[in-house]
């Protein structure tokens, strides 16, 4: 296998997380669409969209088509933020336990790496986010678009990684 060529089980994991990546877009985008430009959902929208950029980086490198988001308008509507914040928690909780299982399929070190580096954000950012919404009760943190800030502690945030969250 060459540095330029992906076993099968790598394409199907490349696929498999931009369509993961495409449904939490879709999902955080119809929370904002519902109710408002609120944090934690603004800014874990706009991690999701670098996310999808780096995985679209990572198709156009192997040479695998970039396949258009199919979830909008597709995805689950929430009745509450408070709701919407539950799920999320448990949403970013199956994506470790996706990315796991798809870093056990993928033995490209670059590939790897992005795919680290999401499971990572999601863990080490994305998931805080959303337990802290919880415990708010689903009400929208302070500041601009309603959250308190980017980082993890609600602090500004800093931009590392793959993918800038």
């Amino acid at each position: 296998m060459t540095s330029e060529t992906l076993a099968p089980e790598e394409i199907r994991a490349l696929e498999e997380a931009l369509d993961d990546e495409h449904k939490a877009w879709a999902t955080y985008d119809q929370v904002i669409r519902d109710f408002g430009p609120v944090r934690p959902f603004v800014n874990i929208r706009d991690a999701e969209a670098r996310h999808i950029g780096a995985l679209e980086r990572l198709h156009e490198r192997f040479g695998m088509p970039i396949p258009t988001n199919p979830w909008p308008g597709r995805v689950k509507r929430y009745e509450s933020l408070l709701a919407a914040c539950a799920d999320g928690v448990a949403g970013e909780i199956e994506n470790a336990a996706l990315y796991d299982r798809l870093l056990a399929a993928v033995r490209h070190e670059d590939v790897r790496q992005v795919l680290g580096n999401l499971r990572a954000a999601s863990q080490e950012r994305h998931l805080p986010a959303f337990r802290r919404c919880v415990a708010r009760g689903g009400r929208p943190g302070r500041g601009p678009g309603g959250g308190r800030g980017d980082g993890p502690d609600g602090g500004p945030g800093r931009r590392r990684g793959c993918c800038g969250d």
